[in-house]
């Protein structure tokens, strides 16, 4: 699957928060989309995944204009995990996670043998299975990501769209959850702050300041001292790990 936004803007209160915004994600490409708090990511993250609709501009996927797609078709190739998830009613964490399997059936069609092993395969992939019987509002907040990402793994979809989807996660956390998700082989789209997280997952990224994309590339030639200056107003020193031959970002100062 490729998704692709072209010249897209987003207009809120009458402002422009995302300004003819383009980029591409291609068929197992795990990119990532940068910037400092207020820059845009979740403001287009949101208009790609039909939440807001901008104002300019056009979102495909494989060619076709999403407005032309139901919401069912959508949720069917692309699954989201969000910052924030507000639920009016308490559920368990199975039941969550198999909400996941709902673009797969028909209104009224009950969950299957099969949904139910979907479920407790995704639960398994985010080491919560002995959570199944807990109710989602007792966890906390790094478990209930956890369960989110599981039940968009239950949706069985060629592309996730992620935002922060390590916030308030442990480190150990942090790293599973990365590794499930670039261990499903599909296309990602993933709003990061962790530039270290970045190196080490990324294949491409795109930054965004003020609402414009200001750098997009390779990661590791787009992660530089001068960029992390210039956008997060930081000094920092960026070097290969030794040991892991990786590139790693370690702060000093503002700038």
């Amino acid at each position: 699957m490729r998704l692709e936004a072209k010249e897209v803007t987003v207009n809120l209160s009458r402002k422009d928060i995302v300004k003819q915004v383009s980029l591409k994600v291609r068929e197992n490409e795990f990119v990532g989309l940068l910037g400092p708090n207020g820059s845009g990511k979740t403001t287009l993250l949101k208009s790609i995944y039909r939440v807001l609709k901008p104002s300019a501009g056009l979102i495909t996927i494989d060619g076709t204009d999403i407005n032309g797609l139901t919401h069912r078709e959508t949720a069917r190739r692309m699954g989201v995990v969000s910052q924030f998830t507000n639920m009016s009613f308490d559920f368990s964490v199975e039941e969550i996670v198999l909400m996941g399997r709902a673009p797969h059936k028909k209104a009224f069609d009950q969950d299957t043998e099969e949904d139910y092993r979907i479920a407790e395969d995704a639960l398994k992939r985010v080491d919560m299975l002995d959570f199944r019987d807990r109710m989602f509002m007792t966890l906390s907040g790094g478990e209930k990501q956890r369960i989110l990402l599981a039940r968009t793994l239950a949706q069985q979809v060629e592309m996730l769209i992620l935002d922060e989807p390590t916030n308030h996660l442990d480190i150990k956390y942090q790293i599973q959850i990365m590794d499930v998700v670039k261990s499903l082989g599909i296309g990602v789209l993933a709003a990061l702050h962790d530039l270290n997280l970045t190196l080490m997952y990324c294949n491409y990224v795109y930054v965004l300041k003020n609402g414009t994309i200001v750098a997009h590339g390779p990661t590791e030639e787009v992660i530089t001292r001068q960029l992390i200056r210039d956008v997060y107003e930081v000094d920092c020193e960026v070097e290969r790990d030794r040991r892991s031959g990786k590139l790693k970002v370690t702060f000093y100062s503002m700038v």
